[in-house]
């Protein structure tokens, strides 16, 4: 099947000429083309055709894109969305003053959530899920990483993650699920705390290997959560069988999290508000992408990761919503890169190569997706505009109009005609 994607005002192809990332200067090369076709092929990027060259009698099928703008489906390396309940009341305690920490360690928080999500059925998270899957197709979003974590015993996070498996079964996107039994120390084992990390490394991280239900291993390094040296034995059980590790890390506190992780070659390390200047280099020279949450700075009225130092050493930076019930119940990628911009310092190009290009590599799909290259999915969101600067300065508003995904039309906007 051929497809023809024509009158584009640009198309933002984030190219890296194969070396699938960006970082420092080259964040703010997209690539782009004007006077181009998009011609995909089976469901893939097949070729930019000259627009003086097309003939639209040779191809099946043409989509008039009338002066908007074409850029890689949006993609969001770091998300919390299968959760049941509400913690709105907890907001209200937020904006009086108490901070994320002294929630927690009143008994609220995570915990929370946790009694939830096990009290609803699988099918009741499903449903859930998928209507904010659904939302995120609408922004142009096409990759979509899931954690468990709110389930916290054997059979919960099994069901989270068989939830998500089944949720990547009916839904076009890319799911991309991370076992995290690993976010806290649940409750009834708050005296028992060996117990429960005997369980996570004898028996859970086993079985989630064995069958398949993630392809990475989450640990929260922090001071109400795991120590780096129980970060460390986690990873050495994920790595055994078959998971890669991944980390929240440097939130609130520096408790060794971040070195830990790069000496288990973590793929990510999220988070990063409390990032030391000291500490940036070793980042910048591996091959980890630190993944910003600015979402949870703003949320709670938190520090910013200093983004723009990062860029500057050569960090390989990626952005995400951490789109979660407690601590950034923000599921719009749109407004995570606009903070991106106002909060952190980026240019507002750089942080379309965060959700796009070096996204895809805090979950492995930088080979597949993140761009727009001959041979990659067709993963495509197109804006409502003929300037892809108004992604960022319309906060607020969608100006995605069409998400495609492997080629196919997953969403279009009921006011987009052809």
């Amino acid at each position: 099947m051929q497809t023809l994607l024509i009158n584009a005002a640009a198309i933002l192809t984030v190219s890296t000429d194969g070396a699938n990332s960006k970082r420092g200067a080259d964040m703010r090369d997209l690539g782009i083309l004007e006077d181009h076709a998009l011609l995909i092929e089976d469901g893939k990027i097949a070729d930019f055709i000259p627009s003086v060259s097309v003939n639209k009698s040779n191809f099946e099928q043409v989509i008039d894109l009338q002066g908007k703008t074409i850029l890689p489906g949006l993609i969001d390396c770091h998300t919390h969305s299968v959760f049941a309940g509400s913690r709105a009341d907890e907001f209200c305690m937020k904006l009086a003053g108490a901070t994320y920490e002294d929630i927690a360690r009143a008994g609220g928080g995570i915990r929370v959530t946790t009694e939830a999500t096990r009290a609803a059925s699988a099918e009741e998270l499903l449903n859930l899920t998928e209507k904010r899957i659904n939302y995120f197709v609408s922004l142009g979003v096409t990759s979509v990483e899931i954690k468990s974590g709110y389930g916290l015993n054997y059979d919960e996070e099994i069901k989270i993650l068989r939830v998500i498996k089944s949720l990547q079964a009916q839904t076009p996107v890319d799911l991309i699920p991370t076992f995290l039994g690993a976010h806290i120390i649940p409750h009834e084992y708050s005296h028992r705390r060996d117990e429960y990390i005997s369980l996570l490394t004898d028996h859970l991280i086993p079985f989630v290997g064995q069958h398949g239900l993630a392809k990475y291993c989450d640990v929260f390094c922090e001071e109400t959560a795991y120590s780096a040296q129980e970060t460390d034995h986690l990873f050495k059980c994920a790595i055994k069988h078959g998971l890669i590790p991944k980390i929240h890390t440097e939130q609130f506190h520096s408790v060794g999290g971040l070195e830990t992780a790069l000496a288990n070659n973590a793929v990510s390390v999220d988070h990063l508000e409390v990032l030391d200047v000291s500490q940036i280099e070793s980042i910048a020279k591996s091959n980890t992408t630190a993944v910003l949450l600015p979402g949870v700075s703003f949320f709670l009225k938190h520090l910013y990761a200093p983004a723009r130092l990062l860029i500057d050493f050569g960090a390989l930076v990626a952005l995400a919503t951490d789109f979660n019930p407690g601590s950034s119940h923000i599921p719009n990628l749109h407004l995570i890169m606009a903070l991106g911009a106002l909060q952190m310092g980026m240019t507002i190009e750089e942080t379309i190569a965060t959700v796009t290009i070096n996204a895809a590599n805090a979950i492995g799909l930088e080979k597949v997706t993140g761009s727009l290259e001959p041979g990659k999915q067709a993963d495509l969101a197109v804006l409502d505009t003929d300037n892809y600067k108004d992604l960022l300065y319309t906060i607020g508003q969608n100006l995605n109009c069409m998400t495609i995904k492997k080629g196919k039309v997953i969403y279009q906007n009921t006011g987009f005609h052809q």
